[in-house]
Parts: C-alpha cells; structure tokens; sequence
C-alpha cells in the first residue's frame, strides 16, 4: 500500500541527509514498527511515508514514495492523501485546535460526511475505546501529555484510514495506557488497517509486530522479523532499555542525620478551577535522595513537581524547599535550590547556540566564571563538542542531555526531571539516567518523572506512587511490587 524507493531527503538549511536511499514496503493488514536512536530520521520517514514531504516540504529530495500504487508527488494535495493516510505526530498538542475533547474528534468525523445518528454512534465508540468518555468535555490543552496523546489518537481513528502512521503515539502513556492503545492497534491490524509505528517500546508491541526496522544514520541497519533482528547484541541493547547496575553506583546516598528535607510537603492540595488535581499530599524527600514518582496519566505527578519550584502555588497546605516555604519565595528564587526539566525540553529552547542556551540560566541567577561552568555542564552531559552548534540541530537524546545540563549549570540542589527518556532508544536512556545517578554522587538531590518500572526499580532508592491526586505508595526501591 506505500511503498518507499531508494528515498533521500535533506532539510532546507542542512547538508546531512535525514534519509539515505530509503527503501521500505508497507503491505496491507501488516504492521511495521521501527526504532533506533533519535536523530535517525524515523519523523523523517513518517513524513516521507505520507506523502508529506512530497507536497509541504522543500529541501532535496530524491527517490519515489507510492501510495496504492500512485507517486506520492502526483496526488493533487495532502487532502486527497488524507483520504488514505492518518497520521498521529510526536507532538500531540501541536494537533489540538479546538476546545473540547469531544470537538476535536468531532471535527474528524464531520470531515466524513457521515449522518447525524453515525457521527454520535461513531463518536460514543471512540471515546470508549480511548478511554476518553469522562474527558469528553475538558480542553485538551489542559489535560496531562499521556491523555492528549490519547486524543490525538482519538481524532485519527475517527478519520477511519486505511493506513495509519504513528509517531510515537505512547512516549508519555504510563504501562496501563500503553497497553490499552496496543489492544486498539491489535483490533485494527485484525480489521485489515496497516500500520507504521515509530516507538521505542517494543515490548508492549511485540505480539502485533510483523517486520522490525531499526534505522541509524538516516537508513535501515536491520531489519525482518522482531526475533531474527534481535539476535545481534548490539540491536538488541538499542532497542530494549537495560538499566541493571545503575542503582549500585552508589552505595549511600542520603547523608546520615539529614535533618532538613530537601522537600518537605504538607497538606498540598491544587485544582484546576474545578478539577481538583492534588488532595492532602504529604510527604518529604531528604538531601541526596533519588526518588522516582510513578503514577498513571492525570495522577497529579506533574502538578505536584511544578509545585517545588512555584510554577503552580498550592491551592491549600505549603510546599518548603530547603526550609523555605514556595509561597514566600520567587521562581527565580527558587531557581538557586530547584532545576526542573520539562517533558518536552524542547519548550526549553530558544537560544542560537549550545553555550548560549546554558549561559542564560546562569546569567539570570548572576552566577560567575560562566565560561568554566558551562564546560563543566556540557562535559558532564557529553556534549562538549557541540558547544556552538544550534540546539534545534541536536538529535532528542542530546536535546534531552542540554535540558539536563541547562539546569545543571545553575548548581541547584535539587534537580527535577519530568520523563526525562521520553523518546529515547535504549542506549540513550541508559546514559541518561548514568548522568543522572552521577549527580547524586555529587550530592544532588535528583526526583525523577517516569512511567518506566525499570528505571523505577534500577535507578531509584525509593518509588512515589500517585494516584488521583493522592500518594498511593511510598515505598524503597524494589519493594514497589
């Protein structure tokens, strides 16, 4: 049904190919996934495979991309291709327009041209099968980046494709979620739809997997069926995380005596007007401590983190960090105790080189000696050699390792990371958390966002369990079950 043909493509402004003689067939009722280390092209072939290159895209662009049997080129607009194609982007919310969940898969069945009595049917169906009825009224814009992916989804199956491309469509779904949208995408594949999935979970996709592509430099390195690429070591350690050992880096981490929290919370709650999205938290974190909070999507983790530094004031109870109370205490006050890492670190980014993204933090908080600081940051983070590149030119992994260093740079004791290996191979993610457990050797008190159980159980010395707001479980690191 697509068909790619020794495709190459290089972006306007670039001179490294995102693709190189690319060739891949996508036959109907089958499913694709492919993986590898980011900066590999896998947008790049999404975009190829949609035919979006072909109409929206300048650049150099060589090869020939055929849907169902037609140039990719030769179709009059991307709305005729669209007819065909569905595709879920990486970043869900650039794909949210309107008000309300509900709207924004309505839209996509309106697009249909269906009855009145069909779009309801239709729509009833999907918000079920999304596990979205109870959001159906909500923005989108407000909802927690696991649920928005789930509506991106949403309004994509309500277009009703044949084929559909996925880019990363579970990088922020927690484990429950996650294996709600494989059991979507299985009954799909049953029903005769293809699918292109990029993701970095093949675990969870294994069972509906029947070719696994693993690309590197723009072009295919492996491969054929899931068993038969996994036999080389090397493939096999990109594509399955393995964090075994990083906990034992070290050996005791929280100073004895520690008589100050490093978070000391109290009595938090927190709504969004009247969605209430933390009720009567209480808990403490001490100096030194690496500490993983896990939860399902909307379960208030992210709420509760934006609270340390003041992004979000509690609604109720208090919040101290390093004694100090967040209430009496500016954002960039509390700049000098708290770093937070967002989920996307691209929403970090504005400055024209490496050096000068890092240099602003500390520029703003009138830190000295900024040169030494920031090789400091970057050499920790390994990125040293891209000092003068542009941060946008970074692959994702080392965009996430600038967030990383950004925040370092500003030597706060405190260092919060919200999914900090959301879209990263397992090579990536495995130094990720590397850097991170050698912070804590540094004394840094390091709180980390996942929704991976095995970061959870291998890197941290105690697990935060949310749930609806409220902490389920608090328990040392492999006593989680």
């Amino acid at each position: 049904m697509i068909e790619l043909s020794n495709v190459s493509y290089t972006y306007p402004h670039t001179v490294q190919e995102a693709l190189h003689r690319f060739s891949l067939v996508l036959e109907k009722g089958r499913c694709v996934m492919v993986t590898g280390p980011s900066g590999a092209g896998k947008t790049t072939l999404c975009l190829a495979a949609a035919g979006i290159l072909a109409h929206e895209y300048g650049g150099k662009k060589a090869g020939v991309v055929t849907i169902n049997g037609k140039n990719a080129a030769d179709y009059p607009g991307l709305s005729a291709i669209a007819e065909t194609i569905g595709i879920v982007f990486d970043d869900a919310e650039a794909q949210m327009i309107f008000t309300t969940v509900e709207e924004e898969i309505l839209s996509a069945l309106e697009y249909r041209g269906l009855s009145p009595d069909e779009i309801e049917k239709r729509l009833a169906e999907i918000l079920e099968v999304t596990y979205l009825t109870s959001l159906r009224d909500r923005s989108p814009h407000h909802l927690s980046g696991g649920q928005k992916q789930r509506v991106a989804l949403a309004a994509t199956l309500a277009l009703g494709n044949d084929i559909l491309i996925l880019d990363e469509p579970t990088s922020e779904l927690d484990e429950h979620a996650t294996r709600r949208i494989v059991s979507i995408l299985k009954n799909l594949k049953e029903q005769g739809k293809t699918l292109l999935i990029v993701e970095h979970k093949f675990g969870h996709f294994r069972e509906i997997i029947d070719t696994l592509v693993v690309m590197e430099h723009g072009a295919i390195s492996a491969i054929g069926a899931p068993d038969e690429v996994l036999r080389d070591d090397r493939v096999r350690k990109m594509v399955i995380p393995d964090f075994s050992g990083i906990r034992s880096l070290t050996d005791s981490p929280v100073p004895a005596g520690s008589a100050v929290p490093a978070i000391d919370i109290r009595h938090l709650s927190y709504s969004y007007g009247e969605v209430v999205a933390l009720h009567e938290v209480t808990l403490s974190i001490l100096p030194g401590e690496f500490v993983a909070i896990v939860g399902e999507n909307g379960s208030g983790k992210t709420t509760l983190v934006r609270q340390f530094n003041r992004l979000l004031t509690p609604t109720a109870g208090d919040v101290l960090v390093n004694g100090k109370n967040t209430k009496d205490n500016t954002i960039a006050e509390l700049a000098r105790d708290v770093g937070l890492v967002f989920q996307n670190p691209d929403h970090m980014f504005f400055a024209d080189t490496v050096k000068d993204e890092v240099a602003f933090g500390l520029e703003n908080l009138g830190i000295g000696n900024q040169d030494a600081a920031i090789d400091a940051a970057l050499a920790q983070a390994g990125l040293l050699h891209a000092r003068d590149l542009y941060p946008r030119w970074l692959s994702r992994g080392e965009r996430q390792r600038l967030a990383i260093a950004c925040v370092v740079a500003m030597q706060p004791k405190i260092i919060v990371l919200d999914e900090p290996t959301t879209g990263l191979d397992g090579d990536e993610a495995r130094l990720v958390m590397e850097i991170l457990k050698n912070h804590q050797l540094r004394g840094h008190t390091v709180v980390v966002i996942t929704h991976n159980k095995d970061i959870a159980r291998d890197c941290a010395d105690r697990v935060i369990a949310m749930d609806q707001g409220r902490v389920l479980s608090d328990t040392p690191a492999g006593g989680e079950g």
